[in-house]
């Protein structure tokens, strides 16, 4: 595979394969003004990346507390998930695409589980797929053309209201039907709170560390990048490294803290996966309260603006223009982090006792009632 022109990592080569174009050099970042408007105005998410957060002093020090406190369940879910994993496609030859960039460190992690504790050899790519832009084909056929009949099993890190589930269903559909293939959407992930993803380690709105930083967690690579500008029609999506960001890189320190715990939790985790069924169905359970809050918060219902659970409250905190940010119980230690970025930024937050979820992010739009 000719991996000239791929983005950097700070992530070891055996660890993943970033099938990224690298636009370092030719991209900069757009202020959080500039992207609000432009997608408010119609244009793509995707076309501009957020200038990187530089997290508080206090804010580091709990996100380091948060490692130090789940990374033993941690450890349990990428077992539990990876098993499920293996046990749902029926073979060793399996290859992990997960998407850039939340996918990125849980595809690590099941790949090192799979190589530890249950001696197979599982490739790792990570590639872009984007809401209402699709999956990158072109990382797709390389994949294929490496891999011939192995089986791909795609990963993200969380769900909120499933949108990169249903976008990843749509583009493998059309995908199939253009190449002949078979490729499955049975997307894997370590937290599956909205009940939109068959394969997960569990369906509580748990809190996975990665999601509180941006690239320092991410082997300081930036969000992937789809803009005409910089990516051509035989290109793959694009991508930044942050190497000036080095000193404050923590990508490897994540997943060697949880990888330290494989051999602690591996028994509970093989006892789990094989005591409870290998898949579950997506009831999209977390759906209805993402409509009834978009109706009740918005002159326009518009779904992109509620965003769901833990992990992607964070997001919302980190690199959106938040609104307000509602959260079920304030004392839970998963929504501390989120408490202290909604302060940071002067973000109001609402107790809400009987949310679904355990918090939920709302951006501003110029439509709130």
């Amino acid at each position: 595979m000719i991996t000239a022109g791929l983005v950097k990592t700070s992530y070891p080569d055996e660890d993943i394969t970033f099938l990224l174009k690298d636009v370092t050099d030719d991209f900069e970042e757009s202020s959080l003004e500039e992207r609000e408007k432009a997608v408010q105005t119609g244009g793509h998410y995707a076309e501009r990346l957020p200038v990187e957060y530089r997290p508080s002093e206090e804010y580091t020090k709990l996100y380091h507390a948060s490692v130090e406190q789940t990374k033993e369940q941690l450890s349990h879910l990428v077992g539990v998930t990876a098993r499920r994993i293996q046990l749902n496609a029926g073979t060793e030859d399996i290859v992990l695409v997960s998407l850039a960039r939340a996918g990125s460190p849980i595809g690590i992690l099941l790949k090192r589980y799979a190589k530890q504790m249950l001696g197979m050899d599982w490739p790792h790519y990570s590639i872009s797929i984007l809401r209402d832009k699709g999956i990158d084909e072109n990382a797709l056929r390389t994949i294929l053309k490496s891999h011939p009949g192995s089986r791909i099993q795609f990963v993200d890190g969380w769900t909120g209201k499933g949108a990169i589930q249903k976008e990843l269903t749509k583009s493998l559909a059309a995908f199939n039907r253009e190449h002949g293939t078979d490729l499955k959407d049975d997307m894997a992930v370590l937290a599956d709170p909205g009940a939109c993803a068959v394969l997960f380690g569990t369906r509580e709105d748990f809190l996975i560390p990665s999601a509180c930083l941006n690239s320092t967690v991410s082997g300081l690579v930036s969000r992937t990048i789809l803009n005409d500008r910089y990516i051509g029609a035989d290109d793959y999506h694009g991508a930044k490294f942050y190497g000036e960001l080095m000193e404050e890189d923590l990508s490897n320190d994540f997943v060697d803290k949880v990888t330290a715990c494989f051999a602690d939790t591996s028994k509970a985790s093989e006892e789990e996966a094989f005591s409870t069924p290998v898949t579950a169905p997506c009831t999209w359970e977390g759906m209805k309260e993402v409509e009834d809050i978009g109706q009740q918060m918005y002159t326009e219902t518009d779904y992109h603006l509620v965003k769901p659970g833990v992990g992607e409250t964070t997001r919302v905190l980190l690199r959106r223009n938040p609104w307000k940010v509602l959260v079920r119980d304030a004392g839970h230690p998963d929504v501390k982090h989120i408490l202290i970025l909604a302060e940071e930024k002067d973000v109001p937050v609402e107790i809400v006792p009987d949310l679904f979820y355990r918090s939920i992010g709302l951006i501003k739009s110029g439509k709130e009632i």
